[in-house]
């Protein structure tokens, strides 16, 4: 039995006991069922009969008895008791909790799917670097904690486009551009412009693909030198996406709003709401209606539009494409944005407090032999993604910086993160699925099958260590659920270690494979089921952090 199942039957319990008349109260929609961090309060509790007491006009003891009356009733409760004010205390006998592994196994790669967010449309904004530099260390967070909460959203039932927002528009550009163009000349890069050996990397390449391009006008080369500098670096952000396994559904650009007039139609819609208004020349939003600081310009008195209009336009396009959540993603740098992006939603007619949602992202730092690192080899000041990979890998670096909340700084110990040891948290977990594979290898070894879902006797997994390990596997759905309520990949992340640790202790403690010539019991083939079970449920987390799950090590 899931904690779901039993939530299910707490409800069903309470339904009862108000059809027979003995409590008036409206039967509650979810009930919640928790695992006791004490085990002597037994497998599960629910504080249902405290929720229900004051509207039933009972003391609270007295409506849990009326439920707990229910409970025991049912096949595979063991014991239901009361404590303290009120709490339900369940224990389920061995059977019962043991089905929970056939249950995982038959799920395989869905279990801990759920509906949380059945028939929810989120659009997931993430990285969104300008283009005009490798991604550095800041936006590989975004990458790999991004990525994750897109793959435990539509696990949880939501319709989620990742997108990738290119600001290919505006003076960043043109600056990158011209770093370019005196590259290729050998001319020293303008004091504002963008250096590193990639800068040389990418305009002797374009040298390299158009011919004569140097016997152009400045004007000229300096217009070949953006378009052509700005394909390349997109196509190089892409290949190091791939690479780090985020895929986006969406590459947006910005210059597609300006050029297809999205930016004035987006004024004109925020002017029909009436929150546009003119003063000194420039075209105002009013967005101190709605809590910003102040009101903030559209256009400027000479024509040019801020960032803030293509902002407005971005968002309403969102919208347009039917996304009812929008999430942003955005760097330590970026809290000024928050109030402003919040006001232009408000003033477009939608509720801030649902239809966009801002996350911003702490800083990251790099230690190597206890030395904080700060410099790229091709970037020069700045760490990259291919910087990243190169020094921990792929699955680290995921792991890693999905681990922890975003509003916390963390830093990556490269001599902990390549090491193989269990202070290295992404080596933990996955050591104990190749464990498990290993097992799985013996036994096929010696001719050992753990038998049909019909043989199996989950009665037999009665120690406390099995107990334990099935109460955990059984938390996994909710906590998928929960890191994408909450947008927190990192729930995930701590709830593997957390099972990793159970079980290597259930291994120690609990002899899966028989010693030598000793017979195969229906124990041994019952604990391979909780063996592959456990192995499922890891293999399911990580991948939804997008680490891979080794066979061996």
């Amino acid at each position: 039995m899931t904690p779901a199942e039993l939530s299910q039957a707490v409800q069903s319990a309470v339904r009862a006991v108000v059809e027979a008349g003995d409590l008036t109260v409206a039967v509650p929609e979810t009930v919640t069922v928790e695992r006791p961090k004490n085990r002597d309060h037994g497998d599960y509790a629910t504080n249902v009969a405290l929720q229900l007491a004051k509207a039933a006009g009972k003391p609270p003891r007295q409506v849990a008895e009326l439920v707990a009356a229910r409970l025991r009733e049912l096949p595979g409760v063991a014991t239901v008791d009361i404590a303290g004010p009120g709490f339900l205390n369940v224990t389920l006998d061995a059977a019962t909790q043991g089905e929970l592994a056939r249950s995982i196994v038959a799920a395989g790669a869905v279990y801990g799917h759920n509906d949380a967010f059945a028939g929810q449309r989120i659009d997931l904004e993430f990285v969104s670097a300008n283009p005009t530099g490798p991604i550095h260390i800041g936006g590989v967070r975004w990458a790999a904690v991004g990525d994750s909460l897109a793959r435990i959203l539509r696990a949880s039932g939501a319709d989620v486009t990742s997108e990738y927002y290119i600001n290919d528009a505006g003076v960043q550009i043109s600056k990158f551009g011209g770093s370019l163009l005196a590259s290729a000349n050998k001319r020293p890069v303008p004091e504002d412009g963008y250096v590193g050996e990639y800068i040389n990397d990418i305009a002797a390449r374009i040298v390299a693909e158009n011919p004569g391009i140097l016997e152009l006008s400045e004007a000229e080369q300096l217009e070949r030198f953006r378009t052509e500098g700005l394909r390349l670096m997109v196509a190089e952000i892409q290949r190091s996406m791939e690479e780090f396994g985020v895929h986006f559904d969406v590459w947006f650009s910005e210059k597609t709003l300006h050029d297809s007039g999205a930016v004035d139609k987006a004024i004109d819609r925020l002017r029909e709401q009436g929150h546009v208004f003119e003063q000194d020349g420039a075209t105002w939003l009013r967005t101190t209606d709605f809590g910003d600081d102040k009101d903030r310009v559209l256009v400027k008195a000479d024509g040019e539009k801020t960032y803030l209009a293509p902002d407005a336009a971005y968002y309403l396009n969102k919208r347009d494409r039917g996304n009812d959540i929008n999430v942003y993603m955005l760097g330590a740098d970026h809290h000024g944005y928050v109030n402003r992006l919040k006001a232009v939603v408000a003033c477009a007619g939608d509720d801030p407090e649902h239809n966009i949602e801002i996350l911003i992202g702490q800083f990251v730092k790099m230690l190597k032999d206890g030395q904080e690192v700060r410099m790229s080899k091709r970037a020069g000041n700045i760490i990259t993604i291919d910087d990243v990979v190169e020094w921990i890998g792929v699955d680290a670096a995921r792991y890693t910086l999905s681990r922890s909340s975003t509003d916390s700084t963390i830093t990556l110990d490269i001599d902990v993160l390549t090491s193989t040891s269990n202070e290295n948290p992404v080596y933990y977990v996955q050591y104990a699925h190749t464990r498990m594979a290993g097992v799985a290898r013996n036994a096929a070894d010696l001719g050992i099958d753990k038998g049909s879902a019909e043989d199996f006797k989950p009665e037999l997994l009665s120690t406390e260590w099995e107990s334990d390990l099935l109460g955990e596997l059984g938390q996994f759905p909710a906590v998928v659920a929960k890191a994408g309520e909450l947008r927190e990949p990192h729930h995930v992340a701590r709830y593997l270690e957390k099972l990793a640790g159970k079980y290597h202790r259930f291994y120690v403690e609990c002899r899966i494979l028989p010693m030598g010539d000793d017979e195969v019991t229906d124990l041994n083939r019952a604990r391979l089921w909780l063996a592959e079970a456990t192995r499922t449920v890891i293999a399911n987390g990580l991948a939804l952090l997008g680490v891979s799950a080794p066979e061996r090590m």
